[in-house]
Order: structure tokens, then C-alpha cells, then sequence
């Protein structure tokens, strides 16, 4: 068997410094390169410094969570993601992976079990295709992922980061309907506020006002009547229903 010549680079972003080097130990047993940061912002400088092969993402992080790290990280790189939590429920493992992770590990976790996922995205990266675009587009909407703007048959629309989170998370997926839940776990982190689901209603309304043509009668921002909502993939009906 021919050898690796160049060692693959982990990049871990765990705050507690037990797990961290534990990890660490395993995956250097197995000949990765291993980078650490203790937050968010400390690791998203080391992602951007070293590309590295994969990344072992902590969601709850100090300062920048691991759902805002993972939202960064998707819109520079694709750059395979291994979420690492305490947190298991469905609802925290469809969001990671809404948001871009590869793959998602619950606390307390065997470290031999997290090196061969870490194996498993890796052989896996190589034959998958960019997860982002720059630019989604439909019709005459258009959104720039890279200077996180909106524009409608040419024309510039202002977004709130609300807005734009949610433009984002239906357009990259247009057909696929998200449940307010989902939706949620897009505008608010871990900690903030607590908010009802009627909030995305809201959001939804102003979106809406903004980029349909009657907003009464939508054809791109569709309620799924007792689910959520999706954006047209063209195979819908055109008609939608205001909340």
C-alpha cells in the first residue's frame, strides 16, 4: 500500500481542553496533523490561516458558537465538519446538518468511534461537489453569498441579518420545506432570547412585502400549510398562502 506523504490537517475548536487534547492524542496516533482553538473566533483565524482537511466543531462555544462558526466556515469553505455536542436532540442534529456539517458526534463519545468518522468524511470529501454556490438564483432574484446581498430584477433589496438568514437557508435548498423550528435555529444562537415560532411568521411577512410581486399571493417564499415554509422549486403549484 502506498504511504500518505503529506499528513492530513484536523482542526479541533473545543473549549474544554480535556476533550480537546484527548481528541488530539487519538487523531496524532493516527498520523493527522492536529490544530486546537478554545472559541469560535480563535478558530475560524486558524481555518482561514491553514485550510485545514476537516474540522471538529464544539457547538457550544464561548463568545461565537459553533452554529455561527459552521455558517462562517460554509460561506468561505467546504471544508468537511464534524459537529461535536452534549446536545442530542433531533431537532440540533437536522439544523447542524441544514447548516453544512458532514457529520455529528454527541458527548460523551468513544474518541476510537470520532477518529473513524473523521476517516469516513475524509474518504468521502474527494468525491463531493461544491456544497455553495457564490450567487443563488432564481428567476430575477439573486443572492450573493459572498457580499450577503439581495437583488430583484437588478435591484438592490436591504436585508436585516434575519432576513438574510432566512433568504439564505430557502434559497440554498429551493423545494425543501423547513419547519419553524429549523427556521429558528437560523436566527437565533443558543442563549439569546427565547422566541415563539411565529417569529419566522414575521420574518416571512417582510420578506414577502420585499421581493413578491403580490405579496398576498406569494409564488417564492410557499407556506406548507401546518409544517413551515419553503422557496419554489418550480415543481410547486404558484400559488402560496400568506400565514
Amino acid at each position: 500500500m502506498e504511504r500518505q506523504l503529506t499528513a492530513q490537517t484536523v482542526l479541533i475548536i473545543e473549549d474544554d481542553p480535556n476533550t480537546s487534547n484527548l481528541v488530539r492524542l487519538y487523531l496524532e496516533r493516527e498520523a493527522f496533523r492536529v490544530l486546537t482553538a478554545g472559541d469560535g473566533d480563535s478558530g475560524l483565524a486558524l481555518a482561514r490561516q491553514h485550510a485545514p482537511d476537516l474540522v471538529i466543531l464544539d457547538l457550544m462555544l464561548p463568545h461565537l458558537d459553533g452554529w455561527e462558526v459552521c455558517r462562517r466556515l460554509r460561506l468561505e469553505s467546504d471544508v468537511p465538519v464534524i459537529m461535536l455536542t452534549a446536545r442530542g436532540e433531533e431537532i440540533d442534529r437536522v439544523a447542524g446538518l441544514t447548516l453544512g456539517a458532514d457529520d455529528y458526534v454527541v458527548k460523551p463519545f468513544s474518541p476510537r468511534e470520532l477518529v473513524a468518522r473523521v476517516k469516513a468524511v475524509l474518504r468521502r470529501a474527494p468525491l463531493m461537489g461544491p456544497r455553495t454556490t457564490p450567487l443563488l438564483t432564481h428567476g430575477d432574484v439573486q443572492l450573493d453569498l459572498e457580499k450577503r446581498s439581495l437583488s430583484v430584477s437588478g435591484r438592490r433589496v436591504p436585508l436585516t441579518p434575519h432576513e438574510y438568514a432566512l433568504m439564505e437557508a430557502l434559497m440554498s435548498s429551493p423545494g425543501r420545506t423547513y419547519t419553524r423550528d429549523e427556521l429558528l435555529t437560523r436566527l437565533y444562537r443558543r442563549g439569546e432570547a427565547v422566541v415563539v415560532d411565529r417569529v419566522v411568521d414575521v420574518h416571512v411577512g417582510k420578506l414577502r412585502q420585499k421581493i413578491e410581486k403580490d405579496p398576498s399571493n406569494p409564488r417564492l417564499i410557499l407556506t406548507v400549510r401546518g409544517i413551515g415554509y419553503c422557496f419554489t422549486d418550480d415543481t410547486f403549484p404558484a400559488v402560496g398562502s400568506a400565514p
